[in-house]
């Protein structure tokens, strides 16, 4: 007679499946809902666009640097979000033959992210239709994920827990209590939080048994790896910030001397810094894993190397 083994109820994954199977959502039927932009409308914050520190713009162009920075927000989900699914189908396999609630989670994940990444250009196109001609994203989002991958498993998955962390953190504390951003793109980072929270359960799982697995050696250079990768992740930051100040420039109106331009240039960088990296490393939870896992000369490494973009 063939013994059925069920999965404890305790196994964290069975919950996570749980609840994903009762929060799912569709991109038309929730979020977007026949909606398009409205160009007189806000989509970032000023906790997260920090647009309200260039006190040289009028209200309209801050409106509009923060448009900009809303389209970049969506191309940069939509490049994370390939290597993180990269990561979650190499992690699945791992599962096939072993715990199943654990694979259910990942393919959950996966198809999630892969969702995730549709809404995401779907959103940057909206915002095409009502922005001028001239924006540019400057990355490739698979030569990207190439490079990351590229990188030990545990640096990506503290690199994934720690974006998923501060998305939720950029909902929950500059998004949310705002009620005067645009509806559509309230909604967009409303459900992404939602479906977020739960991968960054995961992340954190998968990153402490990748842990686990790892000697002393392994974990330094995996150290390393992360902080690399976290200075590649500003390399690009700062790409974008002189490719969307460009672009801001040459839809505002003239700049002969360039003084214009490096103002914007410098606020976008530090609002994407904020945004992207130094968000996510503030956020306790990421502190608190990073403290059971760590060494203090391994944390010290990392704080000096995010002091260097404060």
């Amino acid at each position: 007679m063939q013994t059925i083994v069920h999965q404890p109820a305790t196994n964290p994954y069975v919950h996570i499946a749980r609840a994903s199977r009762r929060a799912r959502w569709e991109i038309d039927r929730d979020v977007i809902r026949d909606r398009s932009f409205d160009p007189t409308h806000t989509f970032l914050p000023d906790g997260l666009s920090l647009v309200d520190r260039l006190v040289e713009l009028t209200a309209d162009e801050r409106r509009f640097l923060g448009q900009i920075q809303g389209r970049t927000y969506a191309n940069i989900f939509g490049l994370v979000e390939r290597f993180i699914n990269a990561k979650v189908l190499e992690l699945a396999r791992e599962h096939v033959l072993g715990d199943q609630a654990a694979l259910e989670g990942l393919i959950g994940f996966s198809e999630e992210e892969l969702k995730h990444q549709e809404l995401f250009r779907r959103i940057e196109a909206l915002a095409g239709d009502v922005m001028p001609p001239g924006y540019a994203f400057m990355a490739d989002p698979d030569d990207v994920a190439r490079a990351v991958l590229a990188s030990s498993t545990w640096a990506v998955l503290a690199l994934t827990l720690h974006i998923e962390l501060f998305t939720q953190l950029h909902y929950q504390a500059s998004i949310d209590p705002v009620p005067a951003l645009s509806p559509l793109f309230k909604d967009v980072f409303r459900f992404h939080w939602k479906e977020e929270a739960r991968h960054a359960v995961i992340d954190e799982i998968e990153l402490r048994r990748c842990h686990a697995a790892l000697g002393a050696d392994e974990r330094d250079r995996a150290v390393t790896d992360f902080i690399d990768l976290v200075v590649a992740v500003d390399g690009i930051l700062g790409l974008q910030a002189a490719s969307d100040a460009r672009y801001f420039v040459a839809t505002r109106g003239d700049d002969a001397a360039g003084t214009r331009q490096r103002a914007v240039e410098d606020g976008l960088l530090a609002a994407y810094r904020w945004q992207y990296i130094l968000s996510g490393a503030a956020h306790p939870h990421f502190a608190y894993v990073l403290g059971e896992l760590l060494t203090p000369a391994q944390l010290e490494r990392i704080g000096r190397a995010l002091a260097t973009l404060r």
